[in-house]
């Protein structure tokens, strides 16, 4: 049998290794796991582990929320909401210096609310909302750089299937977890929003002028905004006020937006496309977690059993830093794993090993560090040498270098520091929220 220690270091590089051949993710990491518990236990534990994990894993009541999120986002999508959440943008911010801009960033982080996914709202909008800021005269990086940063607002604003994501592998509340990611989102949105405003102020040749729009234009555009209104108070006001469980408020979630979709199905196009598509892309993506929380989930039980969580912990307790900076230190060794690898492989891989020296160790609240995670995750989407956002928008707009594109992302990266430190050192911002739940009782 091989020495645990060395077993590890050995299968960072198998794991690199097999990524550069392009294999996936799930099954780079899977296939590394399971040689990892072959080496250091034998053939008997890894194929055992091998036969149980897939279902012991995802067979849970709760992980029905994600594709009944997906769904809820394609159906939403379908149905034009994100597109009138850009409108409203449009028409009351544009008399702003980077007006538009700030439009995208609401578009995006409406759009992102919907469907849930960073990479969807990246390459969607960077379809509708770029060609309009170039014609305007925006520099092309900053236009491209607010698209890929705006569509990583999605794995935060609630619903938020990484936030699920989260509360299934640390057994935290999802309830309180979707609750807790309001506040936060909003703040991302909000230092988003001034800091655009603060770049069109300050570097007028970037943005154009502000244009003025009519108030009945104004007034008009939102009417468009009831649908997505209504569905987060149907799914947020209902977990807030505790009518309903996560995974009822999910399928109730889904069940309105499939209504919004009869409704305007004008706006959809063909209604037998719209559901089949909506169907198709949600099994897609919900058998990309799944098989995303089995690979990673293997090579975290095989971390977990080379004693790395327990090294971590005592290595942990023996610095001379105050627990503060430890967790400091933990938010920054999740940027490098965002680089590489998707958000929901960093959180299989990382929360068995930091979870425990942040909770239980340390005391620090639960949903207080899952945001701050997210929010980590985001960060990782728009970072080179690998931000999966850049990559997707890259492919959406040829006519960008990916160069270019990264340099736009630069202001936003700084923004996003920005975000965190506020949400790092004021935790009452992410749990305040949550902790007023069902009071009304």
């Amino acid at each position: 049998m091989m020495e645990p220690g060395l077993a590890v270091g050995i299968s960072i590089f198998v794991v690199l290794f097999l990524l550069s051949f392009g294999l996936p993710v799930y099954a780079s990491l899977g296939i590394t796991g399971i040689l990892g518990c072959l080496a250091i236990k034998g053939p008997h534990l890894a194929f055992a582990q091998l036969k149980v994990f897939p279902y012991a894993n995802t067979a849970s009541y709760l992980l029905v929320v994600i594709p009944l999120f997906i769904i809820m986002g394609h159906f939403a999508f379908r149905a034009g909401l994100s597109r009138d959440t850009y409108n409203i943008g449009k028409t009351w911010l544009s008399r702003f210096p980077a007006g538009i801009g700030m439009a995208t960033v609401i578009g995006c982080a409406g759009f992102a609310a919907c469907t849930g996914s960073s990479v969807a709202t990246a390459a969607t909008m960077g379809t509708i909302a770029i060609p309009e800021m170039l014609k305007l005269g925006y520099d092309r990086k900053i236009a491209c750089g607010i698209v890929a940063a705006g569509g990583t607002l999605g794995i935060l604003i609630p619903p938020s299937v990484i936030l699920v994501f989260y509360g299934s592998i640390t057994d935290t509340s999802v309830g309180a977890l979707l609750v807790a990611g309001f506040i936060p989102g909003l703040i991302s949105i909000i230092i988003y929003l001034l800091g655009l405003l603060f770049l069109g102020w300050i570097y007028p040749t970037l943005t154009p002028d502000a244009r003025s729009v009519p108030w009945r234009e104004r007034l008009s555009a939102l009417k468009g905004g009831w649908g997505l209104g209504l569905l987060f108070v149907v799914v947020i006001g209902g977990l807030y006020l505790g009518f309903f469980t996560p995974t009822e408020a999910a399928s109730t979630g889904a069940f309105f937006a499939l209504i919004m979709l009869l409704i305007r199905r004008k706006q959809a196009g063909k209604l037998s496309t719209a559901l089949s598509v909506s169907f198709v892309n949600t099994l897609r993506t919900t058998c990309m977690v799944f098989l995303v929380l089995m690979g990673a989930g293997l090579y975290s039980f095989f971390l977990t059993l080379a004693q790395v969580p327990q090294t971590l912990s005592a290595w942990v307790a023996g610095l001379p830093i105050p627990p503060v900076g430890i967790i400091g230190l933990f938010l920054v060794l999740l940027i490098p794993l965002g680089m590489f690898l998707d958000s929901f492989s960093v959180l299989v891989i990382s929360l068995p090993i930091i979870f425990p020296v942040v909770v239980n160790q340390l005391g620090y609240d639960a949903i207080w560090f899952g945001i701050l995670c997210t929010k980590m995750c985001e960060f990782g989407l728009i970072t080179p040498p690998v931000g999966l956002n850049v990559y997707v928008l890259a492919s959406v707009r040829r006519d960008v270098p990916l160069t270019d594109i990264f340099k736009g992302c630069l202001w936003f990266l700084l923004f996003d520091v920005v975000t965190i430190i506020v949400l790092w050192l004021f935790p009452v911002l992410s749990t305040w929220l949550p902790g007023t739940m069902y009071t009304w009782k």
